[in-house]
């Protein structure tokens, strides 16, 4: 579905950048975004293609189309939550130690399938006001949502220890959830 959607690189081209960043040394940050006209098979397609690098993506966002208005997607159908947590458990299946990140779109999904998402595999979120140029949940509703799933946000200490900016780490039943920097 890549080349109905990108025009200006193949996705040849595409796969070529994800291996010349892990040649570097740089972690690889790959997902896809989800309500582009794409089917099942085509999600499908993705997550292979991302199971098969070597090695996986560090970061496997999942993303959920926000239609803008005045874009070329501006009609296209919010995608169903139940998708997005079905692609995050399939993520988590193929990936298992792969950040699988809630990312944009995720502020449509509602608390309760936000969980769902949780429980079938992501274990990490992008918050902070925006997200590129759609809003996130407030701050403090991500806190409460992350503790009430048992993770923790990180802390700039965690980060320069070498772990991933989001964590699955189950909270002690008397710790507060701290904010990433």
């Amino acid at each position: 579905h890549y080349d109905k959607v990108i025009t200006t690189r193949t996705f040849d081209d595409r796969l070529d950048t994800i291996k010349h960043v892990a040649d570097a040394g740089i972690h690889v940050c790959s997902g896809g975004i989800l309500g582009l006209g794409e089917g099942e098979s085509d999600r499908v397609s993705m997550l292979v293609t991302l199971a098969t690098l070597t090695p996986h993506p560090e970061s496997v966002p999942i993303n959920a189309l926000v239609a803008i208005k005045g874009t070329p997607l501006e009609d296209q159908p919010p995608v169903d939550p139940l998708d997005i947590v079905r692609v995050c458990a399939v993520a988590r299946i193929m990936m298992p130690g792969a950040m699988v990140r809630l990312s944009a779109g995720r502020g449509e999904m509602g608390r309760e399938a936000q969980m769902l998402a949780f429980m079938a595999g992501a274990n990490s979120i992008f918050y902070g006001d925006q997200l590129l140029t759609t809003g996130n949940p407030a701050h403090e509703e991500d806190l409460a949502l992350l503790k009430k799933a048992g993770m923790r946000a990180l802390v700039p200490a965690d980060r320069e220890a070498g772990r991933p900016e989001a964590s699955s780490e189950k909270l002690p039943a008397t710790q507060a959830a701290q904010p990433v920097a």
